[in-house]
């Protein structure tokens, strides 16, 4: 009876949703989804705030809140995030930063998806970093295990029901932020290991999700009413939602279209952006193909476009070091300057790994001041967004 009583609720805020957000619709002008991502370079807040706390298990689909839980940003062996990390990525040039956020170690009620105040708050400062360098911001779910591994009928009304309550306890929380400040709803959703081509099943589930978020997002009204919302396509693989495999959620009718984005990510090709099994990339026109297939897509139907995660691991096998750095440099400007000409938002994905081999994605060095360990990359990128 619980879990019914829950999902009449839900459907009853959302129903009579329309009068509140016509009280509340928020007097500034929030720009188009368009708008928000052009000259968007970003960058990744990779394994902080999305890390499983301390001593549990990382595919745990449980929903708690341990103690000691809010300290979960350095359970993955990266240092506290501070000012002066967020401060040094804005003076190498981006203008945006995408933080990945894990939820389900921090749920205080599981029934009403309610989040531990501390972390609340500690998220809330990260964003305040951002926005006092007057960055733009991507909030999201990253890496909520019972929600990104269990896309199927069994748990699809389960899931889009604690997932609504999750997004209204964050869009509340989150949503005196003004314009800057984007949501993003999923990340990854996929069976867990299997990164291969989805079943209807899985497309229909993530598609859920993606109304869901939506719905409930725009309920809160007030700036939420036109903020900037990122649906995913499955995997936020490109190809599993290009060519009508991923349904563009219904937005608020005065809405249309122009207050979202479709997210995907796209570390092309993986031997040599992923495993750094393949030392030198040219091959320009796949890229360019995918993105202008993107464009026409999604652009022409009056949507955004958000890279969400992209980058190059330092690697080498039988080429010279310098020629693989080279070559990498040439990869980024042609990745970055290709995505800025079509109006996408690109966000380089940073963990602070380094060394050579599979996803050493380290571009600054959290441990060393923020000083610049893969000038190779940073170079690429500002120069593909014609700062250098």
């Amino acid at each position: 009876m619980r879990f019914i009583l829950s999902t009449v609720l839900l459907a009853g805020l959302l129903a009579c949703q329309t009068e509140s957000i016509k009280a509340q619709n928020p007097d500034s002008v929030f720009p188009t989804a368009k708008q928000w991502n052009e000259g968007v370079v970003g960058w990744n807040l990779g394994n902080q705030l999305e890390c499983s706390a301390a001593n549990t298990e990382s595919e745990s689909f449980q929903l708690s809140c341990i103690e000691g839980s809010v300290n979960a940003e350095t359970a993955w062996g990266n240092p506290r995030v501070t000012a002066k990390v967020i401060k040094a990525v804005k003076e190498a040039g981006f203008n945006a930063v995408r933080i990945p956020v894990r939820w389900q170690c921090h749920i205080t009620n599981a029934n009403a998806m309610s989040v531990d105040k501390e972390w609340v708050s500690r998220v809330k400062e990260v964003i305040d970093y951002c926005l006092r360098e007057d960055m733009k911001v991507i909030l999201n779910t990253h890496h909520d295990k019972w929600l990104e591994g269990r896309p199927t009928y069994e748990y699809k009304e389960e899931n889009c029901r604690k997932l609504a309550l999750l997004w209204m306890n964050i869009a509340s929380e989150f949503g005196g932020y003004d314009e800057r400040v984007a949501f993003a709803g999923t990340n990854e959703v996929h069976i867990r290991d299997n990164w291969g081509a989805p079943t209807a099943e899985n497309l229909e589930v993530q598609n859920a999700y993606n109304q869901t978020f939506v719905d409930i997002v725009r309920s809160t009204g007030g700036k939420n009413l036109k903020r900037h919302l990122l649906v995913q396509t499955y995997v936020c693989n490109p190809d599993f939602g290009l060519d009508g495999q991923m349904i563009i959620p219904k937005d608020l009718p005065e809405n249309g279209n122009d207050y979202m984005s479709v997210e995907f990510h796209y570390y092309q090709p993986w031997d040599y952006a992923g495993l750094g099994t393949q030392d030198i990339w040219n091959d320009e026109a796949t890229l360019r193909a995918k993105f202008d297939k993107a464009a026409a897509q999604w652009g022409e139907a009056g949507l955004g476009v958000v890279i969400g995660e992209w980058g190059v691991t330092d690697h080498r096998s039988s080429a010279s070091l310098e020629e693989v750095h080279e070559n990498i440099t040439y990869y980024c400007r042609v990745y970055v300057s290709e995505a800025m000409k079509r109006g996408f938002s690109t966000f380089v994905w940073d963990n602070n790994t380094f060394g050579l081999g599979m996803e050493k994605y380290g571009i600054f060095n959290r441990f060393k001041g923020m000083k610049v360990q893969a000038p190779w990359v940073l170079k690429g990128i500002m120069e593909g967004a014609g700062k250098q």
